[in-house]
């Protein structure tokens, strides 16, 4: 098996350990984060209903108009700031956070620690 194949694997695995244990209601929603090589996707979502409350990604107009590249540091945290704007508007101030299967640190760590500064609580 192929080193990329054996991380994708792991990531997997513990992607689905962390979904077990973390389950969003209307009250508090599941902030799920995705980290692709070019661009990041964080959604809030509600698992009673299976319905996505917000969705926030590098791609959309709106960021584009900041940030050029979708896939550093600096665009981590412009996400995290845009989503917890939007999150407030719908009156959500209280989440749980999916890392994905991702380690915290980096554009993980980034976007999370903006989310909070921002208003968001987990």
């Amino acid at each position: 098996m192929a080193v990329k194949n054996k991380k994708k694997l792991g990531r997997h695995r513990r992607h689905i350990r962390i979904k077990k244990k973390i389950f969003g209601d209307n009250s508090k929603p599941r902030l799920a984060v995705f980290k692709g090589l070019k661009n990041m996707r964080a959604q809030l979502i509600n698992d009673v209903e299976q319905k996505t409350i917000l969705m926030v990604t590098t791609t959309s107009k709106e960021f584009r108009h900041e940030l050029k590249d979708g896939s550093n540091i600096k665009a981590a945290e412009k996400l995290g700031e845009i989503l917890a704007k939007k999150a407030k508007e719908k009156g959500i101030e209280r989440i749980k956070f999916d890392r994905g299967g991702n380690m915290y640190h980096g554009k993980i760590k980034a976007l999370a620690e903006s989310a909070r500064k921002n208003g968001l609580k987990f």
